[in-house]
């Protein structure tokens, strides 16, 4: 899995904006739950919001990383206690990311 460009993630930024958490992660943490739940909403919609309580165990970053790194998505953006996590889709893809610049 390739590192977002800079580019792509105000791309994905801005798409986010639009969106409201659907996700939330409580007291314990990134759980398995968490994870397929987390799973089944990137399938259906490649990016999604993730709110992260003020209980949960560990800082909002690590459980952020954590999360994206358990469903192989990539994170967009930590703000607040929010997080913004985009896995393109196997099959027909919505979201086109801008192409990278040559060099």
């Amino acid at each position: 899995m390739r590192e977002l460009t800079g580019k792509q993630r105000r791309h994905l930024r801005a798409l986010g904006q639009r969106l409201s958490a659907t996700l939330n992660v409580g007291h314990e943490g990134v759980s398995d739950a968490v994870v397929a739940q987390a799973d089944a909403q990137l399938e259906a919609h490649e990016l999604i919001k993730v709110r992260m309580s003020d209980t949960t165990p560990a800082d909002r970053h690590e459980t952020a990383e954590d999360l994206a790194a358990r469903t192989r998505a990539h994170l967009a953006q930590v703000i607040g206690r929010t997080a913004l996590l985009y896995r393109r889709r196997k099959e027909e893809p919505v979201i086109v990311l801008p192409a990278e610049s040559a060099r």
